[in-house]
This record gives C-alpha cells, sequence and structure tokens, in this order.
C-alpha cells in the first residue's frame, strides 16, 4: 500500500510559488529520500523511499492567481484543485479531508488563521516566517500544535545555509563566551512599494525579515531574551509613495545568556544594488569572532545590460539534469524538505512531538522570534513618535516571568503580553 503526504499550500506570491511549489513539484517527481543527505537525514532514507508526496491543492486571494498557477506548474507535473476568495484556506480544508500537511505563505499578519484552521482539523502546518507578530497568537498556536499533536514547522531557512551550520557546529564554541554581534538584512524598495504593496504597512522590515536572525541566535545558543530597544525610520516611503511605512528598523536585544545583538533591517535599499538583499552577520566572543557575509559569496560578474551581479547560489540555484531539464537545489528548498520530512517521521515511523523537538524549527521556538519581534513593534513604534515630537527615543522592553513589560518614561510602564516568557 502506498504511503503519501498530500500537500496544500494557502498563498502563492514570492515565497508561495517560488519556493515552495517548487519544492513540492520535486519531492512529488523524486520523493523525500533524494534530499535527506543534504539535511544529514540520509539514515532515513531507506526508511521513507517508498514515500509518495502529492502537491494537491491551492489557496490564493484571487482566482486568476490560482489559475495562472495551474498552468505554471503543470510542465512540472503538478495537476490541483485551486480555492479562492478571503478565507479560501476554509474552503481548501474542507473540500481535501486526508490533507497532510498545509503550507501557510500569506502576508505576515494573515498567518495564524489558516494554522489554527489546520491543526483544529489535525493538518500539519508549515509556515512562512515570523510565524505571527502577535505573541499571545503565537500562544495559541504553541496550545494547538500541542494538542492535536501536530507539527508546525516555520520556514526559518537561515538555519539551513551551510555557512550558519558551519558556524554552528564548529566555530561558535571556539570564540569563547559571546559578548555582542549583529545581524544585517537590506531589501530592495521593490519589496514593499511593489510585491508587498497591499501588506506592507501591516508589517516592518524587521517584522519580515529580522526574525530570520534573531531565529538564529536562539537556535545557535538556546537563548531567550531579556530586554531591548528598537527605534525606526520613516522617510522615503512616506514622502515618495504615500506609505505609512518604516523604511528601515533597529533592534537591539539583550539575551539571558548575556549577549547583545543589533538587529539591522531595512527595504527601501535601491534595485539597482548588485544582489537580491544585502546581508551579513557577526558574532563577538571572549576568544575571538565570527564574521559572515552572506551577500558576498564570492560570485561576481559584469555583463550588459544588468551591470555588476552578486549571487548567492547557496540559497537556490538551478542545476542541469542529463536530459537539459533543471532541478532547483539550495538552503531554500532544504527548509521546506526538512518540515515535510519531520511530517513523514511521525506519520510513517512513529515518532511523537518530543521524540522531534529540537530538531527542525518548530513552534516552541518560533514563539521566541514572535516575542521580540511583538516588542520590537511596540517600542518602535512609541520611539518614532517621540522622537518625532523631539522627546527621543526612551523606551524600553523588558522580558521576565511576568510577560513583556514596555517602559515609557511619559505614561509609565505598561503590560503588553501577561504570561512568561
Amino acid at each position: 500500500m502506498a504511503r503519501t503526504i498530500r500537500i496544500g499550500l494557502v498563498g502563492a506570491g514570492m515565497f508561495g510559488a517560488g519556493v515552495h511549489m517548487r519544492a513540492y513539484a520535486q519531492l512529488q517527481q523524486s520523493g523525500i529520500a533524494p534530499w535527506l543527505g543534504r539535511l544529514g537525514l540520509d539514515p532515513l532514507a531507506r526508511e521513507l523511499a517508498d514515500v509518495d508526496v502529492q502537491f494537491v491543492a491551492l489557496a490564493t486571494h484571487s482566482e486568476r492567481t490560482g489559475r495562472e498557477r495551474l498552468d505554471e506548474f503543470r510542465p512540472q507535473g503538478l495537476d490541483f484543485a485551486t480555492f479562492h476568495g478571503e478565507t479560501p484556506w476554509e474552503d481548501l480544508l474542507e473540500s481535501t479531508p486526508d490533507l497532510d500537511i498545509l503550507a501557510v505563505a500569506t502576508p505576515d499578519h494573515l498567518h495564524t488563521a489558516p494554522i489554527l484552521a489546520a491543526l483544529e482539523r489535525g493538518v500539519h502546518v508549515i509556515t512562512e516566517k515570523p510565524m505571527t507578530l502577535d505573541a499571545y497568537e503565537a500562544d495559541a498556536i504553541v496550545k494547538a500544535a500541542r494538542d492535536n499533536a501536530r507539527i508546525v514547522g516555520v520556514d526559518m531557512h537561515k538555519r539551513y545555509d551551510p555557512d550558519h551550520l558551519s558556524i554552528r557546529d564548529y566555530i561558535a564554541d571556539r570564540i569563547g563566551a559571546p559578548l555582542y554581534g549583529r545581524a544585517v538584512l537590506e531589501e530592495p524598495i521593490d519589496i514593499p512599494t511593489q510585491t508587498f504593496r497591499s501588506w506592507a504597512e501591516q508589517s516592518d522590515p524587521f517584522s519580515y525579515v529580522g526574525c530570520h536572525w534573531t531565529d538564529l541566535f536562539i537556535a545557535y545558543f538556546g537563548v531567550k531574551p531579556v530586554s531591548l530597544h528598537a527605534v525606526g525610520q520613516k522617510g522615503l516611503l512616506r514622502e515618495s509613495y504615500g506609505m505609512d511605512a518604516f523604511d528601515a528598523v533597529q533592534v537591539k536585544v539583550q539575551f539571558d545568556n548575556g549577549m547583545s545583538i543589533d538587529f539591522i533591517n531595512s527595504w527601501v535599499l535601491p534595485n539597482e544594488f548588485e544582489s537580491p538583499v544585502n546581508q551579513e552577520s557577526k558574532i563577538f566572543g571572549t576568544l575571538g569572532m565570527v564574521e559572515s557575509d552572506s551577500q558576498y559569496r564570492g560570485l561576481r560578474f559584469t555583463a550588459a545590460p544588468e551591470g555588476t551581479q552578486s549571487q548567492n547560489t547557496h540559497f537556490t540555484r538551478e542545476v542541469r539534469r542529463e536530459d537539459k531539464s533543471h532541478i532547483c537545489l539550495g538552503y531554500g528548498i532544504d527548509s521546506v524538505v526538512a518540515c515535510v520530512t519531520k511530517v513523514a517521521e511521525m506519520k510513517f515511523l512513529n515518532r511523537t512531538l518530543d521524540d522531534l523537538r529540537g530538531t527542525y524549527p518548530d513552534p516552541e521556538e518560533g514563539r521566541q522570534s514572535v516575542l521580540i519581534v511583538h516588542a520590537a513593534r511596540e517600542v518602535c513604534r512609541r520611539n518614532h513618535a517621540y522622537l518625532e515630537e523631539g522627546r527621543g527615543a526612551p523606551v524600553t522592553a523588558v522580558f521576565d516571568a511576568s510577560g513583556i513589560t514596555v517602559y515609557d518614561p511619559y505614561t509609565g510602564p505598561q503590560v503588553i503580553y501577561d504570561r512568561p516568557v
């Protein structure tokens, strides 16, 4: 009897189509086993060799998008039902009772509803980052995952970057106790003004991509936040595009191991920049330091009309097969495959959530980044307003057993989250 994992997807934009659907098309074609060596999961290859992956359904806001994606992916072997509307995941879940995984690639502020709907029906989830923007919603997701014994895998693909794995596995423990660091990710202005124009005002550059870096440090060191300060700037997007959105946000977080990290994010980098993003990180310890330039990997070329281009082929790259077709490889795909594999382990190898905890970006770890995002959004909002009034940026947040308290000298302390951190 065939062993099958059936997958549906909500959202088919930049990451939904460009990463998730490509990954599922390849899994449907080849199964799980060929991918496991890249993840260090090769001992599972024989046990999961006969698992069949089927992409069965796509839910999008507009009917047109669903039709376009069906036309785009049919040549890659996908033939799936489509649903559209304001809450299309409800129809998808209702019409697909044997679904195993719902992948969620909706805008940042719309992750929670489809995640909870899936979990309540006993369906596993793979969601784009951040898991949610709200700490209470994160708690609801963690509880629903536990109550229903279902996986919530968060697409924190920076964990699977080979450079970051090298830092985790044989560099981080050589630099002594970590003291401070920085993490930078700057994106082009087309992201808020074109790609995500409809919802950029509901998020900000730190919430959108800074959570990748917070997750990486949390995963490296097993730490929790203890306090933070955050500021942001509204200039170009407000003045030139009429958007009430932050151009850039800077967040300084202190962790419970004494480490202080500066997270620096923007999404107004000129589109002419030589790479899709500018990104780098640094950790300084008592015995040394490690720096990673995640933008410039060494592959650079100049050609007309694009000019100089710097490419990160670690994230995704097209590899030509002998029959001239192509397969997409990279840590962007690895992250999705890792989460699908954990579902396969639960379904076919009798693993439990406790057995698998710590082997993938789970909701408990995802919650830690959400706590940081939740606090940073509130602190940044207040500090920006005070800066415009000429009153400085004095607001901070503290994480402790009573929750998250915002310390604002102009209004007094306020608990914005009342559960233990």
